[in-house]
């Protein structure tokens, strides 16, 4: 077995079967994204645009790919050709962009809003409290699709400091579950990577996007 079939199956044994689990394959290569497909993986998710494109290209249907990274603006012509989802949506000019663009293809992108749950001003994402709001204006757009809410929490240290992040995301997440907004899924709750993954699943995250736990370090030079 390969170091990468190895983490798969100790991650794997760490979560519910129901909990996606999302290979983040930001600075990975192609042949280490086949490895981790071949193990088991269904979903991949990527922070840039031009490198997914490769990596889209090269495995077709037998992944499906989410962005995790900021969307700029003047990428969503060619990420909604690219991406199966988009989880990092924070925006109405956005989530206008996205719905105009995949109005012209016919297609309806689900997507996840990001929350900015520990309110850094220097970080994207809707603050909680503003996020019922924001979600209700979306429901006007038909050809995006919010199926649940992502959120970052802390990326280093002690993984317990991310708990009360991830719980105040479940509670955004549950309140407009219960809410029955027309044309509002809350399915999907991405929370938790590598340093925080079991606290995320603990809070109720059914989605986890892990890079270094599953791929092992990262080569030299890449961040």
């Amino acid at each position: 077995m390969t170091d990468i079939e190895t983490n798969y199956e100790h991650i794997r044994k760490r979560i519910p079967d129901h909990v996606i689990l999302v290979a983040a394959a930001k600075t990975r290569t192609i042949e280490e994204v086949a490895a981790v497909v071949s193990a088991g993986i269904t979903v991949a998710g990527h922070n840039y645009l031009q490198e997914a494109e490769k990596m889209v290209g090269a495995f077709g249907n037998e992944v499906k790919w989410h962005m995790l990274g900021h969307l700029q603006k003047n990428k969503v012509k060619k990420a909604v050709r690219v991406f199966d989802m988009i989880e990092t949506v924070d925006s109405w000019a956005l989530s206008e962009l996205l719905d105009r663009h995949c109005a012209a293809l016919d297609k309806v992108m689900p997507i996840l809003v990001e929350i900015n749950s520990g309110r850094e001003p220097n970080k994207t994402g809707v603050f909680p409290e503003k996020v019922d709001h924001f979600v209700r204006g979306l429901a006007d757009l038909r050809h995006i699709r919010v199926q649940g809410l992502m959120t970052m929490g802390p990326r280093f240290g002690n993984p317990e400091d991310a708990r009360p992040y991830f719980r105040e995301t479940k509670t955004a997440f549950d309140r407009l579950a219960a809410a029955g907004i027309p044309h509002i899924e809350m399915r999907f709750l991405s929370m938790g990577m590598s340093n925080s993954y079991e606290i995320a699943v603990e809070e109720g995250s059914n989605m986890v996007r892990i890079g270094t736990k599953l791929f092992g370090p990262r080569a030299p030079g890449n961040a």
